[in-house]
Formats: structure tokens, sequence, C-alpha cells
């Protein structure tokens, strides 16, 4: 009998540190948030896929292996997104950790490949070829334009990934805590039966 009791006294403190707990609920990115967060990436992925070709094309063997790089992460980014589709809370984990650093690599590609373009404009202005040195500045705008957008992304998608490995930690906290207490008080009902 006094084994049940001890039982329901747990219970009891448990239930009541849950109670006082809830109100400091930790906050993690809901799936409307990630779901905005995706339409964003795949926007600005879809600004940026035919740049990368566009590159390619200017720049022939130059950008050649920059190019493929640069397609690994769009590949990367589009298999996350059509993921994270399905499973908004996926994201909510090491996972999400991935797409942060993807969109990360694709805005550092692409003002790579604007200030790679800029300066190739400069070498054919000065070698008397307006035409491509023209196509070129147009790229290093458009590359330019797509960084900014990537950026936001970015600065979402960490921002969100902040929140969850806070809320993470809030949780980890919380139960070290109530187990400390539950301890203490196990400990306490050891010494007073």
């Amino acid at each position: 009998m006094p084994l049940f009791r001890c039982g329901c006294g747990v219970l009891l403190l448990i239930t009541g540190f849950s109670v006082a707990n809830a109100q400091d609920k930790p906050s993690f990115p809901t799936n409307d948030e990630v779901n905005l967060m995706l339409t964003q990436a795949e926007r600005a992925v879809q600004q940026y896929k035919p740049l990368i070709d566009e590159h390619e094309r200017l720049l022939g063997k130059k950008a050649q292996g920059a190019a493929e790089k640069d397609r690994e992460v769009v590949r990367a980014l589009e298999m996350a997104i059509k993921a994270f589709r399905k499973n908004p809370q996926g994201f909510n984990s090491p996972l999400g950790f991935s797409f942060f650093e993807w969109i990360d690599d694709a805005d550092r590609n692409a003002l790579l490949c604007a200030s790679g373009a800029a300066t190739e404009a400069t070498t054919y202005q000065l070698d008397g070829n307006a035409a491509k040195a023209t196509d070129l500045v147009q790229l290093a705008r458009s590359c330019s334009d797509a960084a900014t957008l990537i950026y936001t992304v970015s600065e979402n998608a960490g921002a969100l990934y902040t929140r969850y490995v806070g809320g993470e930690e809030k949780l980890a906290l919380d139960g070290a805590e109530v187990a400390q207490k539950c301890t203490s008080v196990l400990k306490s009902m050891k010494k007073n039966p």
C-alpha cells in the first residue's frame, strides 16, 4: 500500500510540473511557417536554376565545374522541398540544418556567379566584344538578384531552425528539471516513508 501512495504522489508531482511548464512551452516552427519558407525556396530555386545553364553557356569550360556543383545543390534543395512538403515537421530535425546549409550554398554560388560574370564582362569589354560583355553583365545582375532572394530564404530558414533548436533545448532542460525534482521527492520519501 505505501508503494501505491508513493507512485500516486510522484504522478501528481509530475502532473503539477507539467501543468506549470505548459505555460512556458517551447515554440517550434509550425507547418504554415515551414510551408511559407518552402514556397520562398521554390521561387528562389526556379529563379536561380536557369542562370546556372546560362552561366555555363556564356563561360563554357571556365564555368563547367562550378555549374555542376550548383546543379547538385539545386537538386538537393528540390529533393528537400519535396520531402518537407509531404512532412513539414521534418524540417524540425537535423534535416532542417542540411536544408539551411544547401540554401546557404546556393546563395554563395549565386554570388560567385554574379562576381565571376562581372569580372568576365570586363575582360570581354576590354577585348572589344561588347555583345558578350553585355550578356555577362545581364547574367551578373540576374545572379545577384537570385542571390538576394536566396539570402532572404536563408535568413528565414535560419530563424526557423534556431527556434527548433531552442525548443529542443527547452524541452531537454525542462525534462532534466522534472527528473531532478522527482529524484529529490523520491529521496525525501525514502528518508521519511
